[in-house]
């Protein structure tokens, strides 16, 4: 679906009439209210989901909740949007991807987390204990002053290094800023040149690294405080920090230093599980994959944070929660909609937070699972496993102590200084402004282009795409 169809779209559905998902009065445990969930996961993800929707369901008869796949972030939005349109039952909860909350915002088609939860300090017996939620995870969904959606699969990229060969290169730790990176490269320079090594460092080459080195710089691409004052009204991507980005890309493709992947996501994680580079970026839910992969080929694993530009200000400012956030749609019966939130509560609670960073390599919600996870107890019956499709002990008494490489993205989410530059943006077409970035610094890197001035006539195009949006959602 293209943007504008999806425009129209959301336009026509904001007129339709909401059908609710039940219209039943009483939920019991002899009629329980059905709680449809939408999620993206179809692998051993949506094993552990619906195992805790089971677990969930046994603790509370009077509802049934059903975990559906109807596919990845934006087919979800599509689908869900066309029966939104068309005045069919939708699900009670929505997995909504970071890049989509303007849109989930502005469609009308959700009451917001906040608005639903109230002064209550628990829902169904079940706590709230926001305050316990890491920092920076609630203010990144909070839009126009409210918390919108609730965390869950929360994820950041993090640097995957084989050590072996940063070893041979001479040093005892693993690089973390460019600058590091460039004079580590440096030293595996003649590996690389007799075709030994494909490269030093390969990543995937997305616009979801540029957004998140513009945080670690702490710098504002979108006016109105990044969207987090005011509806953003302009794109900002000849900034310094930008140009800064796209200069690091063509210093290191100039040195044979980086090389750029397959247009697959996986290409260049490959390139690194085969020994052929000595350090990959990505995103912290791969974590799980990664640890398994290094082990069967022999590679000493070690993450660090996502290598940062050194001479910013400030160095390293932090970086913005990615992944997704759960939604509640509008139009429920009271009860229904006070399960959906106990769910929500419930899912994301200490222990099931936990678990679900041992089953996926998202990061943990709550700091209080970050602490379960280094006291464990016989009994624990946290750790996920895949092969069995079910909940056993983790028998170490310390999972990052064991585990250190998942340490790393909680470390870094929750060390940095929550601004509206490290938050990042919120806009009405982040997602088509993602692609565009790309294919721009793709272009500049390719044919050796000047960064300012391709940057900045992106920054017209995506400001314009903007103008559009909002003259369509708020007639600006």
């Amino acid at each position: 679906m293209s943007y504008r169809h999806i425009l129209v779209v959301f336009a026509i559905a904001l007129m339709s009439i909401a059908i609710p998902v039940s219209a039943q009065e009483t939920c019991t445990a002899d009629s329980p209210c059905d709680i449809e969930v939408w999620v993206i996961f179809g692998d051993h993800r949506q094993d552990w989901t619906v195992d805790a929707a089971n677990r969930f369901n046994e603790q509370y008869p009077q509802f049934n909740v059903v975990i559906e796949n109807p596919g990845n972030y934006t087919q979800i939005v599509d689908n869900y949007t066309l029966i939104r349109e068309e005045g069919g039952e939708y699900p009670a909860i929505v997995q909504v991807q970071d890049i989509q909350q303007q849109f989930a915002l502005d469609s009308g088609f959700f009451v917001l987390f906040e608005d639903v939860l109230g002064d209550r300090e628990e829902v169904l017996d079940i706590p709230t204990n926001l305050d316990d939620v890491i920092d920076g995870f609630n203010p990144y969904y909070t839009l126009d002053g409210t918390l919108a959606s609730f965390a869950w699969n929360s994820s950041t990229p993090i640097a995957y290094h084989n050590m072996d060969l940063w070893r041979e290169a001479g040093l005892e730790e693993p690089p973390v800023t460019w600058q590091e990176l460039r004079a580590g490269c440096e030293g595996l320079r003649e590996r690389i040149e007799s075709g030994e090594l494909e490269a030093c460092a390969s990543w995937p080459f997305t616009g979801w690294f540029v957004e998140q080195w513009m945080a670690q710089q702490n710098q504002e691409w979108v006016n109105n405080g990044n969207g987090r004052e005011g509806r953003g009204t302009e794109v900002i991507l000849d900034s310094p920090g930008m140009i800064a980005v796209a200069e690091f890309y063509q210093d290191m493709v100039a040195e044979g230093f980086y090389l750029f992947p397959s247009p697959d996501y996986f290409g260049s994680l490959q390139l690194f599980n085969q020994g052929e580079v000595a350090v990959t970026m990505a995103s912290s839910a791969d974590a799980r994959f990664m640890d398994d992969a290094a082990a069967e080929a022999g590679i000493d694993l070690q993450t660090s944070l996502m290598i940062y530009n050194g001479d910013a200000e400030g160095g390293w400012n932090g970086n913005p929660v990615a992944g997704a956030s759960m939604w509640i749609s509008n139009g429920l019966e009271t009860e229904v909609e006070d399960g959906a939130l106990a769910f929500l509560l419930w899912l994301s609670n200490t222990e099931n937070s936990a678990s679900w960073h041992t089953a996926s390599g998202y990061v943990p919600v709550r700091d209080s699972s970050v602490e379960l996870l280094g006291r464990l107890e016989p009994g624990n019956e946290i750790f996920w496993d895949r092969d069995e499709n079910a909940r056993t002990d983790i028998e170490d008494a310390d999972w990052f102590a064991a585990n250190p490489n998942f340490l790393t993205a909680s470390t870094q989410l929750g060390g940095g200084e929550v601004t509206n530059g490290t938050l990042g943006p919120v806009f009405g077409t982040m997602s088509e402004t993602r692609t565009l970035i790309q294919e721009t610094m793709e272009r500049i890197v390719a044919e050796g282009l000047d960064p300012a001035t391709e940057l900045a006539a992106a920054s017209e195009q995506a400001t314009e795409l903007l103008q559009e949006y909002n003259l369509l959602f708020a007639g600006e």
